[in-house]
């Protein structure tokens, strides 16, 4: 049975799922954050820097930040959105037939007045965490209940501990197109992809990718995404975030199911995008 608690992260007021198999999720009301995923196993899959703040004063840097209206600078209002610098409800919880799950919601009133000022908009936003086995499931639908179309863009900033960088590698990518943070576009040669330096790079959307380190193999999996942006900073960008600690870029690597660019919503229409982790 599955048991769903109570508790902080740091000062951030949080929920914990913990399923019958010892399989378990900690997440963040301020952003609707996964913090931590430990699989049955009890190891722990997510990478959070020991340098970032854990008290609502800026967006967390590590676990699975949640992209909305916006990615990166790719329209005019905050970076990265508000949705991860906003507080979300807990609006289901539950769990049958061996899976077990966390619902979060956010609505233009859940807004802070800077945020609801600067995006106009009536939405509803829903984010269902769902473990089952060594897998877990992100479902993240967005909804227009305006009445007129809006524009927007999501990814889920999935930031993987991969134990040590130099032992970690991607596989999936290969003859897909991408472009680096030069705007360069070129085409990935090699069957997987490895890490020497910064990293910064959208590729265009495959069904599947397997992420390998030293100790476990994930399989990541996207339906109704568009992109997968795969980051690591290196040592030089690393060394001038304030919130992450020099050496811990050799600890993680981002891959993000994304819509990086802006589209369009219409009134009363809803947009479902989905990710599935699964550990081998």
């Amino acid at each position: 049975m599955a048991v769903v608690t109570m508790t902080e992260f740091g000062a951030l007021p949080a929920v914990q799922l913990t399923a019958a198999d010892g399989a378990q999720v900690t997440v963040s009301l301020f952003g609707a954050h996964l913090l931590s995923w430990k699989t049955g196993d009890g190891k722990e899959r997510l990478f959070v820097s020991s340098r970032t703040p854990l008290d609502g004063s800026k967006a967390v840097r590590g676990g699975v930040p949640v992209i909305f209206p916006q990615f990166n600078v790719r329209g005019p209002g905050l970076r990265h959105g508000f949705a991860r610098v906003s507080t979300w409800r807990l609006t289901d919880s539950g769990g049958d037939g061996g899976q077990s799950f966390l619902e979060f919601s956010l609505d233009q009133d859940d807004l802070a007045a800077e945020h609801a000022q600067a995006w106009p908009h009536a939405f509803a936003l829903t984010l269902r965490f769902t473990l089952h086995g060594d897998a877990l499931d992100f479902t993240f639908t967005v909804r227009n209940s305006g009445k007129t179309a809006f524009p927007f863009g999501v990814a889920l900033h999935t930031y993987y501990d991969v134990g040590h960088l130099s032992a970690t590698s991607i596989s999936g990518l290969q003859h897909q197109r991408y472009t680096d943070h030069h705007l360069n576009t070129a085409t990935q040669e090699h069957p997987a992809l490895h890490f020497t330096e910064k990293h910064d790079r959208l590729y265009q959307s495959t069904p599947s990718l397997t992420l390998n380190t030293a100790n476990a193999t994930l399989r990541l999996d996207q339906h109704e995404f568009s992109e997968w942006v795969v980051w690591n900073p290196g040592q030089a960008d690393a060394a001038a975030l304030v919130d992450l600690a020099d050496d811990e870029y050799l600890r993680f690597v981002c891959i993000e199911p994304a819509r990086v660019d802006q589209k369009p919503l219409d009134a009363g229409a809803a947009w479902t995008g989905k990710h599935r982790i699964c550990a081998d």
